[in-house]
């Protein structure tokens, strides 16, 4: 297994073990919703589409006799894709709680943006390995 494969993979484990806690800190009370932003996307951006990628970036290769189209994408991906999710808990969260942090707000969307890149990237890693020409084939 790709070492970037397995960092994807632990840290899906990661998020998920981290969104686990902020929820059991919500069921608490209310002064502990201000974890529900990064809870939400810890666990769908985090637990979830981390292990799609990792998982995926190991199996479908292997699946469509191809080999991956390139290693470093994921890589880049792996990293993009960490540093938008937290950097949107770390901006947005704060910002719809305390009001003298509203300058926080701002820098969500480049965060946001920085994980729709790393998105973009795994889109076109997997569609050009999948629907890539293997020799002797039609």
């Amino acid at each position: 297994m790709d070492k970037f494969v397995r960092n994807f993979i632990v840290m899906s484990i990661v998020y998920l073990c981290a969104s686990s806690f902020m929820g059991v800190f919500m069921l608490i009370g209310p002064k502990f919703h201000s974890f529900k932003f990064a809870h939400s996307h810890f666990m769908v951006l985090g637990w979830v589409s981390m292990m799609i990628y990792g998982v995926g970036y190991h199996i479908l290769p292997r699946f469509s006799g191809r080999p991956l189209k390139s290693v470093k994408i994921g890589e880049v991906q792996f990293w993009l894709a960490n540093i938008g999710l937290i950097g949107m808990a770390v901006f947005y969260s704060p910002c719809q709680y305390v009001s003298s942090w509203q300058w926080f707000l701002g820098l969500a969307p480049v965060f946001g943006f920085i994980e729709f890149i790393s998105i973009a990237l795994f889109f076109y890693n997997m569609l050009a390995t999948l629907l890539a020409k293997v020799p002797g084939q039609p």
